[in-house]
């Protein structure tokens, strides 16, 4: 079998990370769509791997919670019913959690919206962190008891949104969310600094995560038909955030900003990592 070189590699994940589907890249590149498909899913796989091992200890103060939706193969409404209770089809969320100085994404799961995927991801971000943080999400509910379990000191605080109409039937609403009439700051856990109760940087992300990857693009067909290749995805996209995207505000990346790494990346030091490879 022929292997792709690094630089057709780096040039088909540059079209991926910058919000091409699977075919548009495929036509753009001129390779096959299983060429594509497999080289996505070693380079998700490698980035997991990474990640898991070298975001720790990040020296965070302040953390910011939320969650994304997305589907897989069908939404749940359509989805057949043997395929939603494997979890190969439906609604599906990714769990984020991002440090607001940095905006390292420190950790990220992708499941359902219940406590069965909040308890793990809040497992895995208190295990990332170096130290005591104030922590801020929305009022899901499964949030609370996740915290009370995975952290034994913290400072929590819940950011309600309030709505008002939006989102109707109308020619001129059906496409737009409900507006933000207000917010309350809401302390639940320790004593959170309120000027800092905020979820608008995590909310940021999740806005450059879906103009990154068409998986997440609305009223398309781009969207993931198989769960594990849309985490794989995911774990691309996040690579690609935290160790190569130059973060317009710090004018570095996430990870340099948080000292995960000391070097700027680049979308070819993610094919190292495929070939086995330490960056350079």
């Amino acid at each position: 079998m022929n292997k792709l070189t690094t630089e057709k590699r780096t040039q088909i994940l540059t079209m991926l990370v910058e919000g091409n589907s699977l075919r548009a890249t495929s036509r753009m590149a001129d390779v096959s769509i299983n060429t594509v498909t497999k080289l996505l899913v070693d380079a998700g796989k490698a980035c997991q791997e990474y990640h898991n091992e070298y975001v720790v200890n990040v020296p965070s103060k302040r953390i910011q919670c939320n969650e994304i939706w997305s589907f897989v193969y069908a939404k749940d409404k359509n989805a057949p019913a043997e395929m939603k209770e494997d979890g190969k089809a439906g609604d599906v969320w990714t769990w984020v959690g991002i440090d607001a100085d940095s905006k390292l994404v420190v950790s990220w799961l992708v499941g359902d919206r219940s406590s069965d995927t909040a308890l793990p991801f809040m497992n895995d971000l208190a295990s990332r962190l170096a130290n005591k943080v104030q922590l801020t999400s929305d009022g899901h509910k499964t949030y609370l008891v996740a915290f009370e379990e995975a952290f034994t000191h913290i400072d929590y605080a819940i950011l309600h949104k309030i709505y008002g109409k939006g989102g109707g039937k109308s020619a001129d609403e059906r496409y737009g969310p409900a507006e933000c009439i207000g917010t309350e700051k809401k302390p639940q856990i320790g004593n959170p600094d309120e000027k800092h109760i905020s979820t608008s940087f995590v909310e940021r992300q999740n806005l450059t995560m879906r103009m990154h990857m068409r998986r997440f693009a609305r009223l398309t067909n781009g969207f993931s038909k198989k769960i594990e290749n849309h985490c794989y995805a995911i774990a691309l996209h996040y690579m690609y955030y935290n160790f190569v995207k130059i973060h317009m505000t710090l004018r570095i990346t996430p990870a340099m900003e948080a000292r995960v790494t000391s070097n700027l990346w680049e979308v070819s030091d993610i094919v190292r990592l495929i070939d086995g490879q330490k960056p350079n």
